[in-house]
């Protein structure tokens, strides 16, 4: 018994040791690393490509890298290459059981891997006898990768390469070492090392497994996509998914193939790719959704566009598709708007906002589809607030389409201010006009509409409260009164402090305020009345001064021309333009505004209606003959429009500003005097009356100043110079 004992343990002794070169000690050795350390390790690095993938983020509207594996290049760590066994081991403290708490699964599996090579290598004559150490390299090698130690890596790699050429995974492991050259920019040497491990003679294929192919050519797609040799991408992502034994990397590489193709334009070869992924039933759920909405985005024909309407709306009725809803809602709206059904666009749109989890970057395409639809329509407010949207969800403001949405809501921004001040300009002065009894019935029938609206909107929060738990007003005996149960109760108090506020229980409670004065005994207490319904807080805020009547005149005018110019040049909408200056023709504009009005509704109409062309180019070459539009209407050939407006008018002001450097400030006062007359309507005129201002402010007096300042702040208040002006003009009230 003690003797059968003796020889076990000098067994296991003998089986333990790595350094004696027996059969049983390199077997009992292999079986420990790869089904202790090894498997501990391979587990933990799974774990952390698992970690990886389910936090990276996929931008569907770009095209998609062929690893979802977000690299940060400040991060690349260089280390000192050792060629020596067991190279690159030094960094690292090689006593598992005192890992860092904080080690992420790439740490544990490269701690695995490390201890595989020193505990278990069987290093004897120049050769490993351990079979498993070259996985051990391998494991290495992978976790320094996802680290984004790809010099590390690559050492790792090169080891197996040169000491183990005859190994299993010698051919994965050289598609490995290509994908870190390609992480390092190298990818001349990744594509050489792939070309030589896949091909003889640049044709003919190498018979490897499936799975090499699959990871080879993938690699050659990874290098070719980068260094932007699109075709050759195209040809290897074609490679690639011949088979698809790796369902997540085969998925990804058709998506890819199909985005390629739609980027080039490529409809018909992308909606091939993007089929075929559809019917590929082992396809992650994600990638077969999104290749349904990339066949729908390239269809080439109506009868096309209806089947993948019918295909989408299957899928929005899918409830296993609700983490999709807002791309699938968003990819039907874009039919239906491509169909010109504009209606049913926009409620697609609206419940592709509406659907629960949608990403940031979805919400900016729906506004800003939504956004030019209102803007195609003239809906420019509702197009504005659209376009806003865009901006409060946008991550990158510096991206070329979000400048422009930027720009386009900065037009959009002065065109409703200057559509406010119209408004509310044209109802002040319409009120102003109105006899005393006039403007008293006016007011009375506005706070008997509002009173009405109250009461109507308090009725409506007690029915609503009157409503709430149905559920436990059934289950008690006294369900036939509201006040019976405390909630639906509780709901309706607090409820009604949200409207009414805390009121005292008394007679006429509806009034916000209540004051009571002391008078003698024989007077009564008398009730201030809320100024909500008190007819004459209303009258009182009509203007009655003449000044300031006038400068609603002169801005109501003012912000009408500015309109009518903003349809024109920016906007493209010819019939607005003509609208706004046509009114503003009525309503006895001031002087300045008169000739450029003109010019406008000349140009406006020449090619629309000749007959009113001519009545406004008459104006102007009778009443202002000796102006520059008199000339290019008598001269188109010789003078250039965009010339004059641009060009020559800019380079005086050029010259103006260096007058005023240059402390001429009567020349530039007289020069600028006789320069606007020409210029009116041009969008520099402005800057030549601000620099008249300041050129007043250090010539002439206070109050000239002033007025000057004053000039540009009332007629441009809206625009940067007249903005300028009102500060400089606080400035100079305060001294």
């Amino acid at each position: 018994m003690s003797l059968g004992i003796l020889c076990l343990t000098v067994f296991l002794l003998d089986a333990c040791s790595t350094k004696k070169n027996t059969i049983i000690s390199r077997n009992y050795q292999a079986l420990t690393t790869k089904f202790n350390v090894l498997f501990n390790g391979k587990n933990a690095l799974q774990k952390g490509i698992d970690g990886l993938n389910a936090n990276y983020k996929d931008d569907w509207f770009e095209i998609l890298p062929l690893e979802p594996i977000k690299f940060e290049r400040e991060k690349v760590v260089l280390r000192k290459m050792n060629t020596g066994v067991g190279s690159g081991f030094n960094s690292r403290n090689n006593n598992t059981s005192n890992q860092d708490a904080n080690a992420t699964p790439f740490d544990i599996a490269e701690e695995k891997a490390v201890k595989a090579i020193q505990k278990h290598g069987m290093y004897f004559n120049g050769l490993e006898r351990n079979r498993q150490i070259d996985d051990a390299y391998l494991l290495l090698g992978k976790a320094r990768y996802y680290s984004q130690r790809f010099i590390p890596a690559i050492e790792a790699f090169n080891y197996v390469i040169a000491n183990y050429p005859d190994a299993d995974l010698i051919a994965e492991t050289k598609v490995w070492r290509a994908k870190a050259n390609i992480r390092n920019d190298n990818e001349e040497r990744a594509i050489e090392t792939i070309n030589l491990l896949l091909y003889v003679k640049d044709t003919l294929e190498i018979d490897q497994p499936d799975y090499i192919k699959e990871q080879g050519h993938t690699a050659m797609a990874m290098a070719y996509l980068k260094t932007d040799t699109i075709q050759k991408a195209i040809k290897h992502l074609h490679l690639a998914t011949r088979t698809l034994n790796d369902k997540d990397q085969g998925a990804r590489n058709l998506f890819v193939l199909g985005q390629v193709y739609a980027s080039l334009g490529h409809k018909d070869s992308a909606a091939m790719v993007f089929k075929k992924l559809t019917s590929f039933k082992k396809a992650p759920k994600k990638y077969k959704i999104h290749g349904e909405i990339e066949l729908a985005r390239n269809t080439t024909s109506d009868s096309a566009s209806v089947v993948m309407l019918d295909r989408l709306q299957e899928l929005i009725k899918d409830r296993e598709n609700r983490p999709f809803l807002d791309e699938l809602y968003y990819q039907t709206g874009l039919l239906h708007e491509n169909n010109d059904s504009i209606r049913l666009a926009i409620i697609d749109y609206n419940k592709s906002l509406r659907a629960n989890g949608g990403s940031k970057k979805q919400k900016t395409f729906t506004y800003e589809r939504l956004g030019n639809i209102y803007f195609d329509d003239a809906n420019y407010k509702f197009a504005s607030a659209h376009y806003d949207s865009v901006l409060q969800f946008a991550d990158d403001e510096k991206k070329l389409r979000i400048r422009r949405v930027k720009r386009k809501a900065k037009n959009l921004v002065e065109l409703i201010e200057n559509e406010k001040i119209i408004t509310v300009n044209d109802s002040l002065l319409r009120l102003a006009n109105l006899s005393d009894e006039d403007k008293k019935a006016y007011f009375e029938d506005y706070v008997a509409k509002l009173k009405k609206e109250d009461e109507e909107m308090a009725q409506l929060l007690l029915n609503r409260a009157n409503f709430t738990n149905t559920s436990s007003l059934q289950s008690t005996k006294k369900q036939g009164w509201y006040f019976y149960n405390p909630q639906t109760l509780n709901f309706g108090k607090s409820e009604f402090k949200k409207f009414w506020g805390d009121r005292p229980l008394e007679d006429d409670w509806r009034w916000s305020t209540k004051a009571s004065f002391n008078t003698t005994e024989d007077e009564d207490n008398k009730e201030v009345t809320n100024n909500r319904y008190d007819v004459q807080t209303y009258i009182a805020t009509i203007p009655s001064d003449k000044k300031v009547l006038d400068s609603l005149y002169v801005q109501r005018n003012q912000a009408l021309y500015d309109l009518g110019l903003i349809y024109k040049e920016q906007f493209k909408n010819q019939k607005l333009a003509i609208d706004r200056f046509e009114r503003l023709e009525t309503l006895n504009p001031a002087k300045e505004l008169i000739l450029p009005m003109n010019w406008h509704l000349y140009q406006l109409f020449k090619e629309k209606d000749p007959n009113k062309a001519e009545k406004y180019k008459n104006t102007i070459l009778t009443d202002y003959a000796e102006t520059i539009f008199a000339k290019v209407i008598q001269n188109p050939e010789d003078v250039v429009q965009d010339e004059v407006e641009e060009d020559v008018v800019e380079q005086n002001y050029k010259k103006m500003y260096y007058l005023y450097k240059d402390n001429k400030f009567k020349d530039v006062i007289q020069k600028i005097d006789s320069i606007v007359p020409e210029i009116q309507g041009n969008v520099l005129e402005r800057k030549f009356l601000l620099l008249k201002a300041l050129a007043v402010g250090k010539d002439q007096d206070k109050e000239s100043y002033r007025k000057a300042l004053e000039f540009v702040s009332v007629n441009y208040g809206n625009f940067e110079e007249g903005k300028k002006a009102a500060e400089i003009l606080k400035q100079l009230n305060k001294q």
